[in-house]
């Protein structure tokens, strides 16, 4: 499930909605994105997100579907927000939910890494000296980079996810 929206979220009522009698789900996993109040060594009083939404919908469902593949998930979620946000907002909410625990480590952080590099979502900061666009992080693009070329492994990860059966988390 995708949603991009202006709205805040609930966590809690999000997870509970995502596994609500789901329970072949035994191991869940949930990231969620806040905006800080620094970047680097200056302040940030807000941040603002733009996107278009026909892409980013498009890019959204597209990373999904890839973790789907590589893993063996019960359900997933990706919550964006995009519009003015302040420090302690919630911006993101990622879950994955798998009959084990490991795929949904895995799929949760797959689903962030690509998140942050291949959803068209554009920032601007807002600081004391003004505001500026942020820039492309090289630490964001190695986080992902781990993830490509990765079929063998995931075909691997799924195999043996498959091979501990229904134990649970």
């Amino acid at each position: 499930m995708i949603r991009v929206q202006t709205d805040d979220f609930n966590v809690g009522a999000e997870i509970a909605a995502l596994t609500a009698g789901n329970t072949a789900v035994g191991g869940l996993c949930v990231f969620v994105g806040l905006v800080r109040d620094v970047a680097g060594d200056e302040a940030v009083r807000a941040m603002t997100l733009e996107h278009y939404p026909a892409m980013t919908e498009k890019q959204l469902a597209a990373i999904e579907a890839d973790a789907q593949a590589r893993w063996p998930l019960e359900a997933t979620l990706i919550i964006h927000r995009y519009g003015r946000l302040a420090p302690g907002d919630r911006i993101v909410l990622v879950a994955a939910a798998s009959a084990h625990r490991d795929a949904a480590f895995e799929a949760c952080r797959f689903l962030i890494d690509w998140l942050k590099t291949k959803a068209p979502f554009w920032k601007r900061e807002e600081t004391p000296d003004g505001e500026h666009w942020v820039e492309a992080r090289a630490a964001d693009d190695a986080a992902a980079a781990r993830w490509h070329g990765d079929g063998a492994a995931a075909d691997e990860r799924v195999t043996a996810a498959r091979r501990e059966g229904s134990a649970g988390a």
